[in-house]
């Protein structure tokens, strides 16, 4: 069963997780500020990390910047905070998702195993009778889930990988945001705009040498966004 990392400077909400997430099987790592969340994932093995923002000596969306450097496995933010700028700004420096104190439990797991489920099958785990998808100079292994750009790798997130395969496998093809919020997601596209536009964003950093003009990754003003066929 997967290890999770719990990360708040609040201990009781920290043991409450930590109850329900044992009750489903998962081993748990615990970490009460930013720092201590680093050391843990340095001399660990962890699947999925739940953070707090406010918290003491590293708060959660330094550390999130910090983690996103090295690695990509998927991070939820949790935060007393429910405007869509703080939404917004957890997303931009690398989150997955994106929990609002008080939360409910059950949500917060259900969570877990959709960012988990995603992790293993689109973002970590290597599958039998894979396929590679190119275009131009961009090319996605989905058999060793590497993503390259003229021959050099690109390290993307586990949703992003998830965007990037499902426009790269049908290039030329729009997808409105509705469609892509739903079909990596899972769940009914509600407010998707920001959240897609924020990934697309990050992966078009990271594939595009312009991503003001880019070559691979475009949008169709008030329809989506599509890969396009070189």
């Amino acid at each position: 069963m997967a290890n999770i990392l719990i990360c708040d400077d609040d201990k009781d909400i920290v043991e409450a997780i930590d109850i329900y997430l044992t009750q489903e099987g998962y081993h748990t790592l615990k970490a009460y500020d930013g720092e201590a969340a680093l050391k843990m994932l340095r001399n660990n093995s962890v699947d999925l990390l739940i953070i707090d923002v406010m918290m003491p000596k590293l708060d959660g969306i330094r550390a999130t910047l910090k983690i996103r450097e090295e690695n990509s496995l998927p991070i939820i933010i949790l935060s007393a905070k429910s405007e869509d700028a703080d939404k917004i700004l957890g997303l931009n420096v690398g989150a997955d998702d994106y929990v609002t104190k008080p939360f409910n439990p059950l949500e917060l797991v259900a969570r877990v195993k959709s960012q988990l489920r995603r992790y293993t099958r689109l973002g970590a785990a290597v599958q039998k009778n894979g396929h590679v998808y190119e275009t131009g100079g961009l090319s996605v292994n989905d058999e060793l889930k590497e993503v390259c750009v003229d021959g050099e790798p690109v390290k993307l997130t586990p949703i992003e990988y998830n965007i990037l395969l499902l426009l790269i496998k049908n290039q030329g093809r729009v997808f409105s945001i509705n469609q892509i919020y739903e079909s990596i997601w899972n769940e009914d596209a509600i407010a998707a705009d920001n959240t897609v536009a924020v990934h697309i964003r990050h992966i078009r950093e990271k594939i595009e040498i312009n991503p003001k003009e880019p070559r691979y990754l475009k949008v169709v003003w008030g329809l989506g966004y599509k890969v396009e066929k070189l």
